[in-house]
């Protein structure tokens, strides 16, 4: 009997935030050889991986033969640091036509590429052992390969439904493929969001949608996202196509690398201001307020390929609040946002140092008694803001879509549309902040009617003022 690979993720398509269980097993070495191990070779790179080589190889890992003969490993504790969250848009995405090397991701003008968010596994597995008690341990007959999986920074609920087929089993994210829609009844793929398709936000505001762009279907790579545009009666203003290609951030031939497998899609108002004319002329003539405009992802052959995403442009509100708009990290590894346009307040803590300053001058010829001096002085100051808002009523959906937010390790307030100076650093548009909220509890309109909800969070950098 040769080493075989018994067990397997069911899906080549992977969370990391799952469990990665692989185990191999070779019965006729665990029972006639001594001090037998099986020997794990883990390969995680951003293109095809050749476990021939030592290229993409982040480590060896051994465990000894389990009750059953067999040797079992779980990688996700391992894989779950080679992906993180895309903060920030490679050189070859734009902010208003111009490339930068820090563009937030938010805030991008059309297309770009992952960076972080998924990575290849291939996994070699081999056995070893000695002929005779303290013998010369030896690898013994041929390596074994895994399939290659693609993984992405996700994680999974226990509301998720894993698949089981055997003793494999996994979480089924096909939904997230490019699904054209050829006929009725063909469900089209899901961006990569748990946000409810209709969404709202202000002309001001940024952010993207993601989708998987890895598919399962010959010729359905993405072609454009069209964007049909709607005054507030429901009326048709226009609309416009953004091809997906190299110029405009995104890729004109689909490859095989990681960084093309998950793409980022700037469609909120501020977005479109960076540079629509089209979009900006709606804005002008002051059609598209109070309208709203559609995403849908094409194939060359016009079919869709994800759900229909519906952006409502909030009319300016009269009661004066001051919007704010936050960004989190959602369950799939991209970025959701929601902006909150009632009652906010923002309260400032402080804390410093303090020291007992000596009065008068004592390092001079003669005594000067100076007003200002001597007393407990602050040596510093820092001062931490706090920032509790308020949302409008919310529909089921959004109610239970705030728990991605509550669940979130990463969550920022983003900054509005506004003019640029000379070669901007672009660090003003995206703040950290640490939900302080620590409680979520659903809301259903039977049990709630209205439903509104409060999230307070803190700004995570203190303002550090002068030292003296």
């Amino acid at each position: 009997m040769a080493l075989t690979i018994e067990q397997h993720p069911l899906y080549t398509l992977n969370t990391v935030g799952q469990d990665v269980i692989f185990t191999a097993i070779d019965a006729s070495v665990v029972s006639t050889k001594y001090d037998v191990k099986y020997k794990a070779e883990v390969h995680i790179g951003t293109d095809s991986i050749n476990t021939a080589t030592t290229t993409d190889l982040v480590g060896t890992f051994k465990t000894t033969p389990n009750n059953a003969g067999a040797g079992m490993y779980d990688f996700r504790p391992i894989i779950e640091s080679f992906v993180s969250a895309d903060n920030l848009a490679p050189s070859t995405s734009e902010f208003k036509g111009v490339s930068y090397n820090n563009i937030p991701t938010h805030i991008i003008d059309k297309y770009s590429l992952n960076q972080n968010t998924v990575r290849y596994l291939k996994i070699q597995f081999t056995i070893e052992g000695a002929a005779t008690p303290g013998g010369t341990v030896v690898q013994i007959g041929a390596a074994v390969n895994s399939a290659q999986y693609t993984l992405f920074n996700g994680y999974l609920k226990r509301t998720d439904i894993l698949s089981l087929i055997g003793v494999n089993f996994g979480y089924d994210t096909t939904r997230f493929v490019l699904n054209p829609v050829t006929a009725v009844g063909v469900i089209p793929g899901n961006w990569l969001t748990n946000a409810p398709v209709n969404q709202y936000a202000n002309l001001s505001d940024y952010g993207t949608l993601s989708m998987f762009l890895g598919n399962l279907f010959a010729s359905t790579d993405l072609d454009k996202i069209t964007i049909n545009y709607y005054n507030s009666a429901g009326d048709t203003l226009g609309s416009e196509d953004v091809d997906n290609t190299d110029g405009n951030g995104g890729s004109t031939t689909f490859g095989t690398t990681t960084d093309e497998q998950v793409m980022y899609f700037g469609c909120f108002p501020a977005n479109l201001l960076n540079w629509s004319e089209t979009f900006q002329g709606y804005v002008t003539a002051g059609t598209i307020q109070g309208g709203y405009y559609t995403i849908k992802a094409k194939a060359d052959t016009g079919f869709n390929l994800l759900d229909t995403i519906t952006i409502k442009v909030n009319c300016p509100t009269l009661k004066g609040y001051e919007p704010i708009r936050l960004a989190w990290l959602n369950q799939w590894g991209a970025w959701d946002y929601y902006t909150f346009t009632m009652k906010s307040a923002k309260t400032t803590s402080t804390k410093g140092s303090t020291y007992q300053q000596i009065e008068g001058t004592w390092n001079k010829s003669t005594y000067q008694v100076n007003g200002f001096k001597g007393g407990k002085k602050a040596f510093r100051v820092n001062a931490t803001e706090k920032i509790s808002m308020n949302t409008d009523f919310v529909s089921e959906a959004e109610s239970e879509w705030f728990e991605d937010l509550i669940n979130s390790p990463e969550v920022y307030i983003l900054d509005g549309y506004q003019s640029q100076a000379a070669n901007p650093a672009l660090n003003q548009y995206a703040t950290p902040v640490r939900l302080t909220t620590s409680s979520y509890t659903k809301k259903t309109v039977a049990n709630d009617k209205l439903m509104q909800y409060t999230f307070e969070v803190e700004k995570s950098k203190t303002l550090r003022t002068q030292s003296v």
